[in-house]
């Protein structure tokens, strides 16, 4: 019987959650159309959040989290994939609570299989990732709403995580005048690379929160952060400007007054990668393979399964600064 390696998660005493390598039979993978040997994943929140035991993004454990995957069908009832065709498996219910991409193979429903793009390679589409996705969803939506490059800047914050830093490389590379938003302003050379034209401190967006209305600066916004961040942004853009808002590591609640968007007439645009219909999904990829494709190789770092324990904790605790690519080879 075939085993592989895959990270696993349990609860152990006093309810504590341990990370180990294990190898695991296929036979235990849940049922599914599609067997794909795994061959990149990523590092997300979401990913160090069920690695800790987060029982609001998995409820039962031992479970693999990783909710990304690329690689190679292996075995398929349907027709629409056959062995050897290289796939791309992001959102869902993947590394949630199905058996997810931090383990060398994974059996999902086959509406959750997308064929990989030819502009990309495997390996460069995890350096996307959900993060990719979601920070392309963000700009689309940006855009249609109205934004153009000749608006004026366009803030991201959380800049230095994973959408952060493709939403500000993405903006910065079709023209956009892109200022980030972040804690860790030592980053310069980093922010430098992405493109982004200044760096902003985190806590200036944090100022004027008892204010209705801030000053108008932004002509556009990506946020990742929520919390009272997100709407001192929300009051501090231009008339008729938009912001994405896709992420809450700076909390979920919100609260503040209408006036923003009765008096200057301003959009809060939803964003999510997870429930999105696949059409619009491939869309995505298609677009980051081609007209919105980017060079990431020096804004990642590549990791093993082994390795992985370590940048979760990272991750946990701030410390992480772009992209993590987790091999699987």
């Amino acid at each position: 019987m075939t085993t592989f390696k895959a990270l696993q998660v349990s609860e152990g005493a006093e309810g504590v959650f341990e990370q180990r390598l294990v190898e695991r039979e296929i036979a235990e993978l849940p049922a599914g159309e599609v067997l794909i040997r795994v061959r990149y994943s990523s590092l997300n929140y979401k990913d160090a959040l069920s690695a800790s035991g987060n029982r609001s993004v998995t409820k039962a454990y031992p479970h693999t989290p990783g909710i990304d995957a690329a690689g190679v069908v292996t075995e398929s009832s349907v027709g629409e994939f056959a062995p050897g065709d290289e796939v791309i498996v992001t959102g869902y219910d993947l590394g949630m609570n199905t058996a997810g991409g931090f383990g060398q193979y994974i059996r999902v429903p086959a509406a959750w299989v997308i064929k990989h793009p030819l502009g990309l390679s495997l390996r460069e589409s995890m350096m996307l990732g959900t993060a990719g996705l979601t920070a392309a969803l963000c700009v689309d939506k940006l855009e249609q709403a109205g934004l153009e490059s000749h608006n004026g800047p366009v803030l991201v914050t959380g800049a230095t995580g994973g959408v952060g830093s493709i939403a500000v490389a993405l903006l910065a590379s079709q023209g956009y005048e892109v200022v980030a938003a972040t804690g860790k302003t030592d980053q310069g050379a980093f922010f430098k690379r992405l493109g982004a034209s200044r760096v902003l401190d985190r806590s200036l967006l944090e100022a004027g929160s008892e204010r209705p209305m801030l000053k108008e600066q932004w002509a556009g916004a990506v946020d990742t952060v929520g919390g009272e961040i997100l709407f001192n942004v929300v009051k501090s853009l231009k008339y008729g400007a938009s912001a994405a808002c896709c992420g809450l590591t700076a909390g979920t609640g919100f609260q503040g007054s209408v006036l923003p968007f009765i008096l200057r007439g301003v959009n809060l645009l939803g964003v999510d990668s997870v429930e999105l219909p696949m059409v619009v999904k491939a869309s995505m990829w298609d677009r980051l393979s081609l007209q919105w494709k980017l060079d990431l190789q020096d804004q990642v770092r590549e990791i093993s399964l082994e390795e992985l324990p370590e940048a979760i904790e990272a991750m946990l605790a701030g410390r992480l600064v772009g992209r993590v690519l987790v091999s699987l080879d």
